[in-house]
């Protein structure tokens, strides 16, 4: 059986919907499904504004637009992170500069950020990896410290929670995504969370093509034109009549998906308490998604030989992000505030398991296989060292003989070469 990485389901009424979008001739944005998926998440998130987009990396780049950055300034985030986190501040001519990572939690170490501030500096971008809280707290008093502006990349954390209050509501503006690989889906889709009113009536001129059509579709005025920079961003209403069936789930999906993650957390303990990996951490603060489940390993040759393990078996257990400090473009676009060593050790050392709804009994599957590869890699290991110790004893039997004025027999004749340097069978 192959079980794979990541599975999209349907959660509900999902093709009904799609069917009542066509019948009712309104395919492209801003159509009755988005509209409802713009009040669930408002609701959801108590936030003044909530904005449907093709993608999170379209949110994310509505974000560096409102936000006003520009040739010579620098937008702080980590290098451990997805390329549109990045991209979204570059297209813009910002400087992304990089900060090391939490070794528990694997996000933005805030106690590294205030050093990384210049007066080029204009805002914070955090990113909540695996569902899982940046410290906000501090975070926030760093950026009004030093009036910076604060945007979160929720891609992963929709469902998630800080000290009891949602992700995506403590920064000015922040961005989800729907993508297939994400909790709750659309295919393709995201949603930019809009916390500043201030922000508000420009957030939907640069949605749309820089017009104020959303104004003229309220009745406000009587024509629309172009007043601003934009583009694009509106999403089919298709999209949001399956993301919808979706969002009336969110309850259930959720407790699936943290079952899920409790079978792993739970059956991996043994090899974490014997050192032979290490599991994900989460803060007493902070509320998880159960996004996704990972596993460190002890070196990135143990985790390459893990993934090769278990894609034997038929998993697949891919690793993750590439730092962007190191990648071609990370090295001509942006900066590292520091060595980011933490990001370039685990981001070497991590590797995903399977996560997504039905999974069930290939859990356990998982497990086994994960805890067979330890099994034989331990029993290699022991096999090793028990033929460097016999070969140790030997040398110090025959160096015993040797001081005792033993005639020693002519060592054997050394075996032919083998190719490679491969030992013989």
């Amino acid at each position: 059986m192959t079980i794979d990485f990541n599975r999209p389901t349907l959660a509900g009424n999902e093709l009904e919907y799609i069917r009542q979008s066509l019948e009712r001739a309104h395919l492209s944005g801003d159509g009755v499904f988005t509209k409802r998926c713009h009040a669930w998440l408002e609701r959801r998130l108590g936030a003044p504004q909530a904005l449907m987009t093709h993608s999170c990396t379209a949110a994310l780049e509505m974000a560096a637009l409102l936000t006003d950055v520009g040739p010579g300034d620098e937008v702080i985030m980590p290098s451990f992170t997805f390329v549109s986190t990045a991209n979204a501040f570059v297209l813009r001519g910002a400087t992304p500069v990089f900060v090391d990572i939490r070794p528990d939690t694997l996000n933005i170490d805030e106690r590294l950020i205030e050093a990384a501030i210049t007066p080029r500096t204009r805002a914070i971008c955090v990113v909540h990896y695996a569902g899982v809280a940046c410290d906000m707290d501090a975070i926030g008093a760093i950026a009004a410290r030093h009036g910076l502006a604060v945007i979160e990349d929720a891609a992963q954390a929709l469902m998630s929670a800080y000290r009891g209050r949602p992700l995506g509501t403590f920064g000015a503006l922040s961005a989800f995504s729907f993508h297939e690989t994400k909790n709750l889906i659309s295919g393709e889709g995201g949603a930019l969370i809009v916390n500043d009113p201030a922000l508000i009536t420009r957030a939907e001129i640069i949605r749309e093509k820089g017009t104020n059509r959303a104004r003229f579709l309220r009745g406000e005025v009587n024509k629309y034109t172009w007043v601003d920079v934009g583009s694009s961003y509106l999403p089919s209403d298709m999209l949001a009549a399956f993301l919808l069936a979706q969002f009336e789930n969110a309850e259930r999906l959720d407790e699936e998906r943290h079952a899920l993650w409790n079978v792993y957390h739970e059956a991996l303990a043994p090899l974490e308490e014997r050192g032979l990996l290490r599991r994900p951490q989460i803060p007493a603060e902070c509320r998880h998604n159960a996004h996704l489940y990972y596993v460190l390993a002890r070196t990135a040759g143990e985790r390459n030989g893990l993934i090769a393990h278990l894609r034997t078996s038929g998993i697949q257990a891919p690793f993750h992000y590439v730092p962007l400090h190191s990648a071609p473009a990370g090295r001509r676009y942006s900066r590292a505030a520091g060595e980011l060593s933490v990001t370039t050790d685990l981001s070497a050392r991590l590797l995903r398991l399977p996560m997504w709804y039905g999974l069930g009994a290939g859990a356990g599957q998982v497990v086994e296989a994960v805890q067979d590869f330890f099994r034989t890699a331990h029993a290699r290991a022991a096999a090793t060292a028990g033929h460097v110790a016999s070969k140790a004893l030997a040398r110090h039997r025959a160096w015993v003989r040797s001081a005792s004025g033993e005639v020693l027999p002519a060592p054997p004749a050394t075996p032919p070469a083998t190719p490679h340097g491969a030992p013989p069978a």
